[in-house]
Order: C-alpha cells, then structure tokens, then sequence
C-alpha cells in the first residue's frame, strides 16, 4: 500500500511544474495575442475605411495604388535631377537636419534657463509674463521675422523650429527643478557645495526625468513645424516635397509623405522613450 501512496505523490509533484509550465505558456500566447491583434486589427479597419472613402472619392487613391506608389518611390530614394527635383531621402535627411539644429539650439539655450528659472523664484516671476505671452503664438507666426532678420529661407525654417521648441524644455526642466525636494538642497547646503556642484550632483539627476520628457515633447513639437514650415519656405524638404506633389496633383505621393511624416516623428518619440526609461529613478 505504501508504494502505491508515494508513487501516487511522486506523479502529483512531478504534474506541478507540468502544469505551471503549460500556465506560462499559454500566459505567453496570450500576451503575444495582446500585443500583435490589436494593432493588426486597428490597421485592417483603417483600410477599409481608406478604401471606401477612396470609392466614394475618386480623386484619393486607395491603399493599393498607394503602396505601388511607395515601392516605386522609395525604390530611387536618393536620385537628383536639379537643386529642387531630389528623392525623398535627401527630402527627409534635409528636415532631418533642419530639425536637428532648431532643437539643438533650443536644447543648449532651453536647459540652462529651465535650471534658471526653477532655481531662482525673482528669475522666474520676472520671466513668468514673457514666456505666458510668446508660448502660445503659433510657430508660423515666427516665420516672417526669420525670414526679415535672416534673409534667407534655411535659417528662418531653423528659427521657426528653435522659437518652437524651446518652450516644452524650458518649462519641464524648470518644473523638475521647483520639484527637487527640499532636504537634498539642505544637505548641499550643509557640505558646503558650491553652486555648480549643486547643479551638476544634485539637481541634474534629480531634473533629468523631467527634463528628458521636456525633449522629447519638444522633439514632437520640432518635427511637426518643419512640414509646415517647408511648404512656405520652399527649396529641399519633406514640407516642400509635399507642397510640390500638390501642384502636381499627385495626392499618392501626398499620402505616403503623410505616411512618412507619422512614422519619423514616432521613431524620434520612441527613441526618446526608450533613452529616458534608462534615468527613470522613480
């Protein structure tokens, strides 16, 4: 009878593990099932709305006719005919770059001052009205005074891209700063520390959260003006590229710059996500 009974517990011991291992996988599959179905599903529904609204509009090419579009266009991304007929690659590398110098400036002049201005309370009343008054003005606003101060396109795209973006950096690392919680500055306070050291061991990795969050809104904001931007502006760029295809009445290529505008702009979020989750000290 005895070996009967531990026989009987040797089989159910060795059936848990079987059983946890089967419960995980299945966890597995439908985690996997969560995160595939859902956006498949959500794409499929947006093309078929596409198709039907391009049945109803004969003038909107439908999800077919675009993707042959695409593959021939991208499949000579960095051809060039003139200085104002060039493949799409060199369109983006040259909003790329545009971009990268607005948001550079606004980063180098939007960083210090945001630690400025949550730093010191006098600064950031004197300031208060300034930035409540220039925030909420549309970036196209700007473009006229670039282009009246600058005389030239490429930099008053760039200025536009600066005025833009400086404010969500500004305001989050300033944000960050007011937030540093009050014992750290006692404790510098206590040490002796100079200003700098304050700076630079207390409040940078304290602001950093916040401040990678200002970049990255303030990334979004950069990318989003420059098509605009461009299609006022003119010569080699994604916005112009677009405003181009419009005189051409070729609403294919329209789309896929649409396309290709979304995809970008989530890369560079992304990117940015996935850099700020490494300083994440929650």
């Amino acid at each position: 009878m005895k070996p009967i009974i531990e026989t009987q517990v040797m089989r159910a011991v060795e059936a848990v593990p079987a059983a946890m291992l089967r419960e995980a996988r299945l966890a597995r599959v439908r985690e996997w099932i969560m995160a595939v179905v859902p956006p498949v599903l959500g794409l499929l529904v947006f093309a078929a709305i596409w198709q039907a609204v391009s049945l109803q509009n004969k003038a909107i090419p439908g999800p077919l006719p675009v993707w042959d579009a695409a593959v021939a266009l991208f499949s000579k991304p960095f051809y060039v005919n003139g200085p104002n007929d060039q493949g799409i690659g060199w369109n983006i590398l040259s909003s790329l770059q545009r971009v990268g110098l607005g948001f550079g400036l606004a980063a180098l002049i939007g960083i210090p001052a945001g630690f400025i201005i949550g730093r010191f309370k006098f600064i950031a009343a004197m300031l208060a009205p300034i930035i409540s008054l220039l925030r909420p003005v549309s970036p196209l606003a700007w473009l006229p005074i670039g282009l009246l101060v600058f005389k030239s396109a490429n930099p008053a795209s760039i200025w536009v891209i600066f005025i833009s973006s400086i404010w969500p950096i500004i305001l989050n690392t300033a944000a960050g700063v007011s937030q540093v919680p009050q014992d750290y500055l006692n404790v510098a306070r206590v040490l002796n520390l100079s200003e700098s050291k304050i700076i630079t061991k207390v409040l940078f990795p304290a602001v950093l959260p916040h401040l990678l969050t200002g970049i990255r809104l303030s990334i979004g904001v950069a990318w989003l003006v420059i098509v605009a931007a461009e299609m006022l502006t003119g010569g080699v760029g994604i916005g112009f590229w677009v405003w181009d295809e419009w005189n051409n009445l070729n609403v294919a290529h329209i789309i896929i710059a649409i396309f290709v505008v979304g995809i970008v702009g989530l890369l560079l979020e992304q990117a940015l996500i996935k850099l700020a989750s490494f300083f994440d000290y929650q």
